[in-house]
């Protein structure tokens, strides 16, 4: 198998590219990463595959290219094609590149959305930073509300475009979509509105939509306004697990999380964590636990037991933890 890495460079043109590397391993064959954290939305490769331990620009490289634009957004892998999105400095130019795995030759290069006025994004940040995701046949790639696309992997006909969903992303979009079935669930927590989706993956019409029912207004404890936004925007992308024969998407807003059923919408659960804000990690489940790190200023570690109902699903919480990395997929071991 092939491990594949993006990083970034500010070359001397002023230009920013990401530098695509692909790791040779003992295996011509490329491993299947469709989402977000690879196939369990975990980070985890299924197997347990060696992988190198250390590369560099010269070692364990089978080949690099550099693409235009600047994204934060991590690859999708799918048979022998990477599929990534790319957006110009401003944010005008919303892209989608298709690279061809086994030689880093870019062989689909096409603009998707023009954003004549984009939002405001934050240096740490970009204007294409929520992950793709792709199955057979399709791949699915989003910037969050100013444009989301289906295209077909085989013939890179776009099936389906959507630019409708209004939400202010404060500080620019981070959640990724995930698939459900015949759900593509999308997630949008902004300073105006804060709701999950789901759309119809074959036509792009939405199935359900789902309002966050806890509005923090950004208050802080005082009851002074906090920052226009911080308190209703999150980052997080959604995971589906099942627990005592229930399907459950487990959503995280900026300052709760929220269990939803993921064929309707329908809220099961929820933890309000109102002592921290700003999340953004992507949770895990294991050990009948649901695990996620939430937090701007201090970091904590959350531990949720997923079987409750209302505001009163049961919660352990360790301080001092990251603030914005994901759990290991050891915990699901």
């Amino acid at each position: 198998m092939k491990f594949l890495k993006l990083k970034t460079k500010n070359f001397l043109v002023k230009r920013l590219f990401l530098a695509v590397l692909f790791v040779a391993a003992t295996s011509v064959a490329l491993a299947d990463w469709p989402q977000f954290r690879g196939p369990l939305g975990s980070g985890h490769i299924p197997g347990g595959q060696a992988l190198p331990s250390e590369w560099s620009e010269t070692k364990n490289i089978d080949w690099k290219v550099a693409l235009p634009g600047r994204a934060w957004s991590s690859p999708v892998v799918f048979a022998d094609k990477i599929w990534l999105t790319t957006a110009d400095e401003k944010g005008n130019k919303l892209s989608a590149l298709c690279v061809d795995g086994n030689t880093g030759k870019i062989i689909f290069e096409k603009q998707l959305f023009q954003i004549k006025d984009p939002q405001f994004a934050h240096k740490f940040n970009s204007y294409a930073s929520p992950t793709s995701v792709v199955e057979a046949g399709r791949v699915y790639l989003t910037w969050g509300s100013p444009g989301t696309a289906c295209l077909d992997t085989k013939t890179n006909k776009v099936l389906w475009t959507r630019d409708d969903f209004v939400c202010d992303h404060f500080r620019g979009a981070g959640s990724s979509p995930i698939i459900h079935e015949n759900l593509l669930i999308l997630t949008f927590d902004g300073a105006d509105h804060q709701f999950v989706a789901g759309l119809d993956k074959r036509t792009g019409k939405t199935a359900w939509s789902t309002k966050r029912s806890v509005d923090f207004q950004d208050l802080n404890t005082n009851g002074e306004p906090f920052r226009d936004g911080d308190l209703r925007k999150g980052y997080s992308t959604p995971l589906v697990i099942q627990h005592g024969g229930v399907t459950q998407l487990i959503s995280i807003g900026a300052m709760a999380c929220y269990a939803y059923d993921p064929l309707t919408g329908r809220e099961l659960w929820r933890v309000t964590e109102r002592a921290q804000h700003s999340a953004s990690t992507r949770p895990v489940y294991g050990h009948g636990m649901v695990f996620y790190p939430t937090g701007f200023a201090k970091g904590q570690l959350l531990a949720v037991d997923p079987g409750g109902s209302g505001d009163s699903a049961e919660t352990s919480i360790s301080n001092g933890g990251p603030n914005a990395v994901s759990p290991t997929s050891r915990l699901c071991c």
